[in-house]
């Protein structure tokens, strides 16, 4: 039965390049086996999906023919002459139709490796990026509504400072690999249910890198990477809200061979306030006035995230009244502007009153 890559994504098929990197990379996050509650097949599932949604020659291919070869040989016949779509990949020949079984491997969830056609440049490129990782940072309430810089300190794969990544000792000797003539690749007779064909393999002598090294790096051994602390500046913008989670794009672990790095993900937890109450970008707080200000009216004094601001409280205000100042709240972050302060009014009602007052209160007749 074919995939529903769409219904994997959470997304449909009007939905733009942008909208369909932005949904693959929060399922991504959300299903990440290196994530306490992660789930391995289906962050493999995500990204089977994405790559072929997220690549618009594929996406098209799959919208016509769906993302079996059933679908695709209902335009001819099982000889190589009815792929369709699949003809202009390019890659190798056999009959009448040409495969990049790179591409296969990527819309067929592996058939390439299955074949004996893995080891492409797209499996490269899983296997040489570097680790996601995960941290959390604790920040005080006005840290969230102002923004603030912290400091990360995490063990983690970096760049081997010795050999700057490239593997070897420095002062020796790096040339082509004699095997494959610096390609990474070496071309060799492939069985399959397609018959005989040439297809292209990753170089056993240099492991696709076309190089070798007439020493490898003392410090890394030959890997160009290494296992150290280092601190991580973490720019925290205003307006971030407790639960929030910052994607810091290449501050994960260091790719191998060249590879990009991972990413970093920053859950931000903010601390409770006994004095503000968030919710969105609007703050709540409370102030209790008395007898007298309430049925008289006066000015007061309101504290704020943004500092002590006057409230002008009108004669006859009642208890449980909410008054509303514009954009002393939360800067939103994405857009513009802030969000509001609101201040509900308690009254204190006046007790242990003399007989003077009583009388007073009692001849008001109110």
């Amino acid at each position: 039965m074919a995939k529903d890559y769409y219904n994997i994504l959470g997304v449909n098929k009007s939905s733009t390049q942008d909208e369909i990197k932005k949904a693959f990379r929060k399922k991504a996050h959300e299903c990440h086996p290196d994530k306490k509650g992660g789930d391995e097949a289906k962050f493999k599932e995500a990204n089977e999906a994405y790559q072929v949604l997220g690549n618009e020659k594929k996406r098209s291919q799959y919208d016509q023919f769906g993302s079996t070869f059933n679908g695709a040989q209902a335009g001819g016949n099982s000889h190589g002459q009815g792929f369709g779509g699949f003809q202009d990949f390019g890659g190798f020949q056999n009959g009448g139709f040409q495969v990049d079984m790179d591409d296969l491997g990527d819309i067929f969830g592996g058939l390439g490796d299955i074949f004996g056609f893995g080891g492409g440049k797209s499996s490269r490129q899983k296997q040489g990026r570097g680790r996601d990782m995960e941290s959390t940072i604790i920040i005080d309430f006005k840290e969230a509504i102002f923004g603030v810089e912290k400091e990360l300190k995490m063990r983690r794969k970096i760049i081997c400072d010795r050999c700057k990544g490239n593997k070897a000792d420095p002062g020796s000797k790096i040339e082509a690999c004699k095997n494959c003539k610096g390609t990474g690749k070496v071309a060799k007779m492939q069985r399959t249910i397609f018959g005989n064909m040439q297809v292209q393999a990753v170089c056993p002598e240099c492991a696709g890198e076309g190089k070798t090294y007439s020493k490898k790096c003392s410090k890394c051994n030959g890997i160009g990477v290494v296992e150290e602390m280092s601190n991580i500046k973490v720019n925290i913008p205003a307006g971030v809200d407790n639960g929030e989670t910052l994607r810091l794009s290449g501050h994960g672990e260091a790719g191998s061979s060249g590879f990009s790095a991972g990413d970093l993900y920053v859950n931000i937890k903010v601390n409770f306030s006994k004095d503000f109450k968030r919710e969105g970008y609007d703050i709540y707080t409370e102030k209790s006035i008395n007898f007298k200000q309430a049925v008289l009216g006066d000015k007061i004094e309101i504290e704020t995230v943004h500092g002590n601001v006057s409230l002008k409280i009108p004669a006859g205000t009642q208890f449980g009244t909410t008054f509303k100042l514009r954009s002393k709240g939360v800067k939103r972050v994405q857009g513009v502007g802030h969000g509001d302060h609101l201040v509900k009014i308690n009254i204190n009602t006046p007790s242990n009153l003399n007989r003077k007052q009583k009388k007073q209160i009692f001849e008001l007749d109110i």
